[in-house]
């Protein structure tokens, strides 16, 4: 009898564990073997209708959910680092967490957002025209984050509408097919890209490749003034900004579009329509890799003596740039 009753006891407390406890996914970059994958999870999570928690700064900007052995057992699968930590412990990394003296801070996530990504049509289909990877596709593919591709046709369709995450990577929104001209005007990928793009802004009815990114820039602009979010990086950063301030005013030399620049240009720029950039100097040469002042390529610093500090950013009051910059601890 003395048997029974303690093995009920042994189940009663293994039971009550399992449901007052949470799968804790560390961050850090000495205890997580899979940090991409772990993204990766955590959204499927949230896809599950369950909340989910990211502890800025905490442990390198963990996330925490309730544990369920469906959970648990996806961990496993996708090779994940995870820990089991009880109800009381994550209350008490709670209670550590909202000391205002500390640089940490808890964010409830509730929904899984939908993600587009703004890339060629013949990229989606499959057709390896452009030299490089597209890096963002294959990292969303690994990690396990279902997203969309849209490009112009969609963008001037108003389909962005259906999603509350666009990114914009390897995209040049001035119309001088990324300033490859000088190392890569002959090439046939080059040239097919050009064809492509101006096929398309026939289409579309536009007589310039730059006046249709033009009007995609500013559809993209009335997009996030809407509420939507959107990450750009790589040539979409300057270049989308470069397009908005020089609306109207022609800054393509003739190898691009057929006819000569405003040599005027410059001095009509308007940065008021810009969304983090101005007072920058337009680099119009096709001859030159770069769009304007803003990329700055004038340092002379050694790569092995080129070292900085990220702003340390307050999880509390600034919660979105701390999320992309975590510290480890």
């Amino acid at each position: 009898m003395k048997k029974w009753i303690f093995l009920l006891v042994v189940f009663s407390v293994v039971g009550y564990q399992a449901m007052g406890s949470y799968i804790l996914l560390p961050m850090d970059s000495e205890k997580q073997r899979d940090h991409l994958k772990a993204y990766g999870l955590t959204y499927w999570v949230l896809t599950q209708e369950v909340e989910t928690y990211w502890l800025l700064n905490y442990r390198g900007g963990s996330f925490a959910f309730a544990h369920n052995p469906r959970f648990e057992s996806e961990c496993k699968i996708r090779g994940i680092s995870y820990e089991v930590i009880p109800n009381v412990k994550f209350g008490l990394i709670r209670q550590q967490i909202a000391n205002p003296e500390v640089n940490q801070e808890v964010i409830k996530l509730e929904k899984a957002p939908k993600i587009a990504v703004y890339t060629p049509d013949f990229n989606a289909k499959g057709e390896k025209i452009q030299p490089w990877d597209d890096a963002v596709t294959m990292v969303l593919t690994y990690a396990e984050i279902p997203y969309e591709t849209v490009y112009d046709r969609e963008v001037l369709e108003d389909k962005l509408v259906q999603y509350d995450w666009l990114h914009l990577h390897h995209e040049d929104f001035t119309g001088q097919y990324g300033k490859f001209y000088a190392s890569q005007h002959t090439k046939p990928w080059y040239r097919a890209n050009q064809q492509k793009m101006e096929s398309l802004a026939t289409s579309l009815r536009f007589n310039k490749v730059s006046q249709l990114k033009l009007a995609v820039a500013k559809k993209i602009k009335e997009y996030v003034e809407g509420g939507g979010f959107m990450f750009a990086m790589c040539s979409a950063t300057d270049s989308y900004d470069i397009a908005l301030a020089a609306e109207g005013h022609d800054i393509c030399h003739n190898v691009y579009d057929g006819d000569g620049a405003d040599p005027n240009a410059q001095s009509k720029l308007d940065f008021s329509k810009t969304f983090a950039f101005q007072d920058f100097d337009l680099i119009s040469d096709p001859m030159t890799y770069e769009f304007s002042s803003i990329d700055n390529r004038n340092r002379k610093t050694q790569a092995e003596n080129d070292y900085f500090t990220l702003f340390d950013f307050s999880a509390k009051w600034d919660p979105i740039p701390t999320m992309l910059t975590p510290k480890p601890h």
